[in-house]
C-alpha cells in the first residue's frame, strides 16, 4: 500500500477552528445573541414582511423622479470614479510603479478612503455643500475609487511581468511601458470592476439619501417614518429591477469587450 499523504488533517483542523470561532461569536457574551428575544419578537418582523408583499402601485408616480436621480447619481459617480481610478491603479501597483515611496503613499491614502463608510462621507458632505445629489455623487466617487483601485492594482500585481521586463530591456520609460503594455493588459479587469461598481452605486445611492444626499433614499426615509411598508416594498422592487437590468447589460458588455 502506498503511504498515506501527509497533511490530510489540516482541512479538518481548519474546519474545527472555524466552528469554534463561530460558536464563540454566537455566544451571549460576544454579540448578545438571545434566542428568547427572537422567539418573543419574531411576529413583529413577520408582520412587516407580510406587509412588504403588498406593494402600493398607486405610489409609483412619486418614485419616478427620485429613481431617475438615483440612476443619474450612479452613472455620473461611476464615470468620474473610473476616470480617477485608472491612473491611480497604476500608481498603486508594483509592476507599474517601482518607486516604493509613492506607491506606499498612494496605498495608504486609499486604505484611509476605504476605511470610511460612504454613508459617513455623505453625511459630512451634506453638511458642507447642502442637501441634494452632489454630496451623494462625491461620496460615491470616493467609494468607487477605493474599490476599483484595490481590485485592479491587485490584478496588475498578479499579472505576468515578462512583457514589462521586455519593455524595460528595450529601453522604454515607465510611462511608455505602462501606456503600451500594462494598460491593454489591465483593461479587461478595469472594465469588469467598473461595471460591478455601477451595480453597487445603484444600491448605495438609494441609501445615501437617508442622510440627505439625494436619490431614492430621501423617499425611503419618508415612507419608513410613517411605517408605509407597502410603499417601501414598491421602492425595493424598483431598485431590484434596476439592478437586474444593469446586471444584464453588464453581462452583454463583458462578453463583447472582455
Amino acid at each position: 500500500m502506498p503511504p498515506r499523504p501527509a497533511g490530510r488533517w489540516k482541512p479538518w483542523a481548519a474546519l474545527a477552528v472555524v466552528l469554534l470561532l463561530t460558536a464563540a461569536t454566537l455566544s451571549p457574551w460576544a454579540i448578545g445573541f438571545d434566542a428568547d428575544a427572537i422567539a418573543r419578537n419574531w411576529r413583529n418582523g413577520a408582520d412587516r414582511i407580510v406587509r412588504l408583499f403588498s406593494p402600493d402601485w398607486s405610489f409609483f408616480p412619486r418614485t419616478v423622479e427620485p429613481m431617475l436621480e438615483t440612476l443619474q447619481m450612479a452613472v455620473v459617480a461611476t464615470v468620474v470614479g473610473a476616470a480617477v481610478a485608472l491612473p491611480v491603479s497604476m500608481w498603486a501597483a508594483r509592476p507599474t510603479n517601482p518607486d516604493r515611496w509613492t506607491r506606499g503613499a498612494v496605498r495608504l491614502v486609499l486604505n484611509v478612503v476605504r476605511a470610511v463608510p460612504e454613508l459617513l462621507y455623505a453625511a459630512v458632505l451634506v453638511a458642507m455643500v447642502g442637501v441634494g445629489a452632489l454630496p451623494g455623487v462625491i461620496a460615491l466617487v470616493l467609494f468607487n475609487v477605493g474599490i476599483i483601485v484595490k481590485m485592479v492594482s491587485e490584478t496588475i500585481d498578479g499579472s505576468d511581468r515578462g512583457p514589462l521586463e521586455a519593455g524595460r530591456a528595450a529601453g522604454g520609460t515607465q510611462t511608455q511601458i505602462n501606456r503600451t503594455i500594462a494598460l491593454p493588459d489591465m483593461l479587461p479587469s478595469f472594465v469588469n470592476q467598473t461595471l460591478y461598481v455601477l451595480e453597487l452605486n445603484v444600491r448605495a445611492s438609494s441609501v445615501l439619501g437617508l442622510v440627505g444626499a439625494g436619490g431614492l433614499g430621501l423617499l425611503v426615509d419618508a415612507v419608513r417614518t410613517y411605517y408605509r411598508y407597502d410603499q417601501l416594498s414598491l421602492i425595493i422592487l424598483e431598485i431590484l429591477v434596476a439592478v437586474l437590468v444593469i446586471d444584464l447589460v453588464s453581462s452583454i458588455v463583458r462578453r463583447r469587450l472582455v
